[in-house]
C-alpha cells in the first residue's frame, strides 16, 4: 500500500502532517534574535564573520585583545567590542558577562583568535656550526595560544548556551579555527601546525561532549587568505604560495571564510566536521 508523503510523519518534529512546510532541523536561523561571538573578531577572518552575521541581523559580541581595532570594528559594524585575552580566564569570564550583558546569551560562537610563528626546530649556524634549538616556552606559547585558547572560550560559551530553550532543535553552534598547516605544514611552522592540529583534533570530542546539549562544533582549515598578517608578506612569497593551489590561483577573501562559517552555524546536520577551505593548495615543504 502507497502511503502519501503528506500525511508521513515529520523526520523532523514527529508530527503527522506536510512535511513540506515543516523546516524544524533544517536550518539554525541566524537573524535578529540570536547573538553571537566571535573572538579575534577586530580584524581578518573574525572581522568578516562579525560583519555576514550583522548582515544576517544578528547581535555580535566582539572578542580581541586589540582595544583600538576592537572599538573601530565595534564602531564599523554595530557590534559590541568586549576586550578579552583568551589565555585568562578572568578576561575571559569578563567579557562573557559583558557580551550577555549587552546581547543576552549567544547561540553561535566563531573562534579565530590564534596566531603562530615561523621558526625551525632545529638551526645550524653556517659559521660556527652551533645548534640553535627552537626555545620551548616559544613552542608552548603558540600552541597554547591556539588550542588552549580556543578550547577555554568553547566551555565558557557551552556552559551559556547549554541553559537555553532549544531553537530549531538545538541549542547552539561553534566554529572553530584552524589550518591547513595542520595537515601540512611547512618548515618553519611546528608550533603552529602543532597548534592548528590539535583543534582539528579535539573537535570530534568535543561535539561528542556536547551534543547532548544541543550544541554542535565544526573545524574551518583556511589555506591562503588575504588577512592583514599575509598581506604583509613579501609578493613573491605570495605569488609562489598563489602557484600551490588548484584552482583559482589566488589568496582566499575572508568573506569566502565567513560564508562558510555562517553555513555550519546554519546547517544543522553539519556536525564534528574540520573542512579545509583553500583552492585544492598542498602546501610544499617550503
Amino acid at each position: 500500500m502507497k502511503i502519501s508523503a503528506r500525511l508521513a510523519l515529520c523526520g523532523w518534529c514527529g508530527n503527522k502532517g506536510d512535511i513540506k512546510k515543516c523546516n524544524k532541523g533544517l536550518a539554525m536561523r541566524v537573524d535578529a534574535k540570536v547573538s553571537a561571538v566571535v573572538t579575534g573578531g577586530a580584524s581578518g577572518l573574525g572581522l568578516a564573520s562579525v560583519k555576514a552575521l550583522r548582515a544576517a541581523g544578528a547581535k555580535v559580541a566582539i572578542f580581541d585583545l586589540n582595544t583600538d581595532a576592537g572599538e573601530q570594528a565595534a564602531a564599523e559594524t554595530g557590534a559590541v567590542f568586549c576586550q578579552a585575552d583568551v589565555l585568562s580566564d578572568e578576561s575571559l569570564d569578563a567579557a562573557f558577562a559583558k557580551a550577555r550583558a549587552a546581547n543576552g546569551q549567544e547561540r553561535i560562537l566563531i573562534s579565530c583568535a590564534g596566531g603562530g610563528n615561523a621558526k625551525a626546530t632545529l638551526r645550524k649556524d653556517r659559521e660556527t656550526g652551533a645548534f640553535g634549538l627552537f626555545p620551548t616556552a616559544e613552542f608552548a606559547r603558540v600552541v597554547t595560544l591556539n588550542a588552549v585558547g580556543t578550547f577555554a572560550t568553547i566551555t565558557r560559551f557551552a556552559a551559556g548556551a547549554a541553559t537555553l530553550d532549544t531553537l530549531d532543535g538545538e541549542r547552539g553552534a561553534i566554529v572553530c579555527t584552524g589550518s591547513v598547516a595542520a595537515q601540512d605544514g611547512q618548515m618553519g611552522q611546528a608550533a603552529y601546525a602543532a597548534g592548528k592540529a590539535a583543534i582539528v583534533g579535539m573537535t570530534l570530542p568535543i561535539a561528542r561532549d556536547l551534543g547532548r546539549f544541543g550544541i554542535r562544533v565544526n573545524t574551518i582549515l583556511p589555506g591562503i587568505f588575504s588577512t592583514p598578517l599575509m598581506n604583509r608578506a613579501p609578493q613573491e612569497m605570495k605569488d609562489r604560495l598563489s602557484a600551490m593551489t588548484a584552482f583559482p590561483n589566488r589568496f582566499g577573501e575572508p568573506e569566502e571564510y565567513a560564508s562558510l562559517a555562517l553555513e555550519l552555524c546554519r546547517n544543522t546536520y553539519l556536525n564534528a566536521q574540520a573542512i579545509r577551505i583553500d583552492a585544492g593548495i598542498r602546501f610544499a615543504a617550503k
